[in-house]
């Protein structure tokens, strides 16, 4: 069975269009289908590095697929795409097993640095699912968060302190689909930070962005200024020393329930 980089889901043309050809420049192969049950059937035949996929469908919408592909035990990454993009939408498909959540309308270099985690993380998958060794140059390749965290899908931590503030980071697995971390910005102390929203900054060495969404919200009442001038901390020690913010919650009652325990990444 071949294998396709991309398949992409929209029931507007020239959305998917869009995603054609942005992604073609790069070299990438990409499959075009305007509905989920469509995707379905190209799923059963073909195989995907990526899914790039509209939370609005006619039919089964983007929630809907996620689950399917759950139901399948597939594990394709899946990125959901959305002009009705709500913060508990973001969270919500995420919960559900998208890798990353992109608001429409998004440019070029966006959708490429989604992309390109998108694809980091299928190799990830690759290497997991064949049972490979997991370690490159002697360090393994990615570590699973403290099993006391709680975690928003591949993307965030969240460690619950006794004196009722949250201390926030990035998960491991996340920052591997990234690679080499070359520069962050940081949101200033007291500014709130919001579940689902990005509240960092990561750029790569080839100078591309990658936003970071918050697992919780809160206003910062401290953030790792280590990071500044020691950005590869995130990589080295992500847990622990590599923390991002401080924080005072702000909902946690109601946000907690998307999040689930630490514990295998994949």
């Amino acid at each position: 069975m071949r294998k396709i980089d991309i398949l992409a889901i929209d029931d507007e043309p020239v959305i998917n269009e869009a995603i054609e050809r942005v992604c073609r420049t790069e070299g990438l192969s990409v499959q075009t289908v305007e509905t989920a049950e469509e995707a379905i059937e190209k799923l059963e035949k073909e195989k995907f590095r990526l899914i790039i996929c509209d939370l609005m469908l006619p039919g089964l919408d983007g929630f809907q697929l996620l689950e399917e592909l759950n139901r399948r035990n597939n594990k394709t990454p899946v990125i959901v795409i959305s002009g009705y993009s709500t913060l508990e939408n973001s969270v919500k498909a995420i919960k559900k097993g998208a890798l990353d959540f992109l608001p429409k309308p998004f440019t070029f270099e966006e959708l490429l640095s989604a992309v390109y985690r998108g694809l980091e993380y299928s190799q990830i998958v690759e290497k997991v699912l064949a049972q490979s060794p997991l370690e490159t140059d002697d360090n393994i390749y990615f570590v699973s968060c403290p099993s006391k965290y709680f975690k928003l899908g591949h993307i965030g931590w969240v460690n619950l302190t006794s004196e009722g503030t949250a201390i926030v980071g990035v998960i491991d697995l996340y920052l591997r689909t990234i690679k080499t971390v070359k520069k962050v910005e940081l949101l200033e102390a007291d500014e709130n930070i919001y579940q689902g929203q990005s509240c960092l900054k990561i750029i790569d060495e080839k100078d591309v962005e990658h936003p970071f969404i918050s697992p919780v919200s809160g206003k910062i009442i401290e953030r790792n200024e280590r990071l500044l001038t020691e950005p590869s901390l995130l990589e080295k020690d992500p847990f622990f020393n590599g923390w991002v913010y401080k924080v005072i919650p702000t909902d946690l009652e109601y946000e907690r329930k998307f999040w689930d325990t630490c514990g295998h990444e994949i």
